[in-house]
This record gives structure tokens, sequence and C-alpha cells, in this order.
């Protein structure tokens, strides 16, 4: 099923300036859809997007390779590391 064509259950409201109205008017006739539905679908897309910058990291090819050989082959524990572990296990009574 489309999902822009699914049921609506929940409303949403915003005010906005006459100019933008027309302009969301004119985009949505020029897609055949309502006001109601473009701005459902932008509101959706850019709600996509939005999501997708700050929860997918993207690396070039070299980047890709450097992170793969390091959760594969991870460096010994500097200095600072063994002694926050230290430190951890001390606070939690672990041995």
């Amino acid at each position: 099923m489309d999902m822009h064509k699914q049921n609506r259950t929940a409303r949403l409201e915003a005010r906005i300036a006459p100019e933008t109205l027309a302009i969301v008017r004119r985009a949505a006739a020029s897609q055949g859809r309502s006001v109601s539905d473009f701005v459902v679908a932008a509101a959706q897309d850019a709600a996509n997007r939005a999501i997708e910058e700050t929860e997918i990291i993207r690396l070039p090819v070299e980047g890709q390779r450097r992170l793969a050989a390091l959760l594969l082959h991870p460096p010994a524990p500097g200095p600072a590391l063994k002694k926050a572990f230290k430190r951890r296990r001390q606070l939690l009574g672990v041995k």
C-alpha cells in the first residue's frame, strides 16, 4: 500500500505565511496531490533525511578499511585505559 494513502490517525497543525501557503499549494498541484498529502510527504522526507544525517556515519573507502582493521586488530590498551579499567574494578569490587 502506498505510504501516503494510509489512514491518518493523528492531526498536525501549523501556521504559515500566506506566501508560503501559495508556494505549497502550487507545488502540491504540480504533483497532482492535495496540500495535506504534499505537506505530510515533504515532512516525512525531511524527517528521514534529518535522522539519516545524525544516525548514519559515512566514511570514504579508506576510512572504512581503517575502521575495519582497528575493529579486527585493536591496539593494545595504553596507560590511561589500563588505569581506567583498574579504577573501574576497584569501584565495582571486581577482581
